[in-house]
């Protein structure tokens, strides 16, 4: 069969498959192409899901009649002149693939003006065929119309999905860039409905009110501002705080010097950030930037442009995650507040219809001073007391707390509900705390400490617990037993599918030895632990060793561990979630209650 050179339009035809996937792809390269123009204002508009009609209307700097008809040839652009451009890529765009990979399959016409000039022009180009320009009236700027996309390619167009479902996408993208570009003025125009984000100012408070914007005012309200620096590379934005979490990673938003990427490295260090704080199955919120020199990532690896590749991908993953965790450390932790459709679970009757309630403004808490353990005396006697705990005392002693415990951020411990719960009162409102989750937390972050520091004290056992395991059981706690020793634990073969347990970790206090390590053993199997950093494999385990040192469900506490128990939250900064991601307390305002009660 003979080789055959492809025509142009064949090969620009071929070249779209890559770059015009559907829809929400026409509007990336276009909005990213108004960006790179320094546009400030940029509106879209969509019919039939963008498979009818694409409109994107900037006000950049235009172009010439000269670079307009250059612009529609294949690799033809002002991005960049030589390979060595390549090396420090600093524009959105710079393939000169856009443009005539959509004329190739659509019907494409551009109108465009120079500021300086007396008018514009104007150019079409369908399935590949382009015509000569011509003048026309318009604003300086440029705007570009795509219509019946993949007209020339029939097939491609029945991969499309419903009109819904495209504009939906198309939503996705514009609202990615706007948090990328809070600067700029975006208006998405749909059948069915307008959006709008007017441009904010590019520092903390204006990410913020962009996010407000793209992402609601109730997420907004549960994120903190987060900035780090380190060898060069910069990061900067807003991350939400523990109890806020999506099903899926739908709700991070990442750029690269202000380029919206999808990345997996990064993807994965936020959720790591995240891995101590946040359920396993649930995905945090967050709206970063990473700046780095333009030499330092490659951008050039897939024609969409939604991947990159840093040259230094340890750095940046240490940089994020150390600047997200410092920062959920500064801000304390954050109540659960039980508004809106929680408050419609909680209501005894109906009152008739009422606008959901917003979320309260999470509380900000007073730093601590830098702690080791549990600092104060009524830490100290908390840790020790929940060893081996008293009968409760009379629930009327309870309810005398300190009249100035109200004004804490936990308040007064009222009362120990179904010996699991602790119900305190603050100055607006309750708290309803899971003394369990609270106390497992606290011990986590205690063992965490030691174990930083000179590692995990033990206590010997007079007696050796015999442990029979399944044999691959047994056997990973034995390759492991230099890690656990490290941690508190010693053990040791006892024959087949038998380990002995010499010692435990000395902060647990008395403890079942053979159901810690039985705990230990489904630890080290779970999620293919022997290929985990040795780091997240401590953590694990640690986390499984403190459930056992914390207090039981069904355990009467005295007023002053619950008070005790309640200050030791309030100085933990993670305190605001057990070792698994789930709520240790949650508030209920003074407005929250009489929602409940119908008096508002």
């Amino acid at each position: 069969m003979p080789v055959r050179l492809l025509s142009d339009v064949v090969a620009n035809r071929i070249a779209a498959g890559e770059v015009v996937e559907r829809p929400a792809s026409v509007v990336k390269e276009l909005a990213e192409n108004a960006l790179d123009a320094g546009a400030r204002r940029i509106e879209v508009a969509l019919q039939g899901g963008g498979a009818r009609l694409i409109r994107v209307a900037d006000d950049g700097c235009g172009m010439e009649r000269d670079d307009l008809t250059l612009a529609v040839e294949r690799f033809a652009t002002s991005k960049i002149a030589s390979d060595a451009d390549l090396v420090g890529i600093a524009t959105m765009g710079f393939r000169g693939e856009a443009l005539p990979s959509i004329g190739a399959v659509a019907r494409l016409g551009i109108e465009t003006r120079t500021a300086g000039s007396a008018h514009g022009w104007r150019l079409s180009v369908e399935g590949g065929v382009k015509s000569e320009p011509e003048p026309a009236a318009l604003p300086h700027g440029t705007r570009i119309t795509v219509r019946d996309l993949f007209f020339a390619t029939p097939a491609r167009a029945k991969f499309l999905k419903t009109d819904r479902a495209e504009g939906q996408a198309a939503a996705e993208v514009v609202r990615r860039l706007a948090l990328a570009a809070p600067q700029v003025d975006w208006t998405l125009s749909l059948e069915d409905r307008t959006l709008r984000f007017p441009a904010v100012s590019d520092d903390d408070a204006g990410r913020a009110e962009r996010m407000a914007q793209v992402l609601g005012a109730e997420v907004a309200e549960a994120v903190v501002a987060i900035a780090g620096t380190r060898e060069g590379a910069a990061i900067a934005g807003h991350v939400g705080l523990s109890h806020l979490h999506r099903a899926t990673a739908a709700a991070i938003h990442l750029s690269v010097n202000g380029r919206p990427v999808r990345d997996r490295l990064l993807v994965g260090a936020l959720k790591a950030a995240y891995q101590d704080v946040t359920p396993r199955d649930r995905w945090p919120v967050a709206a970063l930037d990473i700046r780095v020199g333009a030499g330092e990532v490659d951008v050039n690896v897939h024609p969409a442009k939604a991947e990159v590749r840093f040259r230094d991908p340890g750095l940046i993953r240490a940089l994020l995650i150390s600047t997200v965790r410092a920062a959920l450390a500064e801000r304390g932790p954050a109540p659960y507040a039980a508004g809106g459709a929680e408050l419609a679970r909680f209501a005894a009757a109906p009152f008739g219809h009422r606008p959901a309630a917003r979320p309260a403004t999470p509380t900000r808490w007073p730093q601590p001073a830098p702690r080791r353990g549990f600092g104060e005396a009524a830490q100290a006697a908390f840790s020790v007391d929940l060893v081996d705990l008293a009968p409760a005392a009379d629930p009327q002693v309870a309810a005398a707390a300190p009249d100035a415990a109200l004004d804490r951020p936990l308040g007064a411990a009222k009362a120990h509900l179904h010996d699991t719960y602790v119900l305190a009162e603050t100055r607006d409102g309750v708290v309803l705390v899971d003394a369990h989750a609270a106390h497992e937390r606290l011990k986590y972050e205690e063992l965490k400490r030691l174990r930083a520091a000179s590692g995990v004290p033990r206590q010997e056992l007079l007696v050796p617990d015999v442990v029979d395991l399944d044999p691959a059981d047994a056997e990973r706690v034995l390759a492991a037993a230099d890690l656990l020793a490290g941690l508190g634990l010693a053990v040791e073969g006892f024959g087949p599918g038998a380990v002995l347990v010499r010692a435990t970790p000395a902060p647990l206090g008395p403890c079942d030895g053979a159901a810690l390590l039985r705990d230990v053993a489904e630890a080290l199997a779970e999620g293919d632990a022997e290929a985990a950093p040795v780091a997240r494999r401590l953590d694990h385990i640690l986390a499984t060793v403190a459930c056992h040192g914390s207090v039981r469900a069904g355990r009467k506490l005295k007023p002053d561990e619950m008070n005790a128990l309640l200050r030791a939250i309030e100085a933990e900064p993670a305190a605001s979630t057990c070792n698994h991601g789930r709520p240790t307390f949650v508030r209920l305002s003074t407005a929250d209650l009489e929602k409940l009660f119908g008096r508002r």
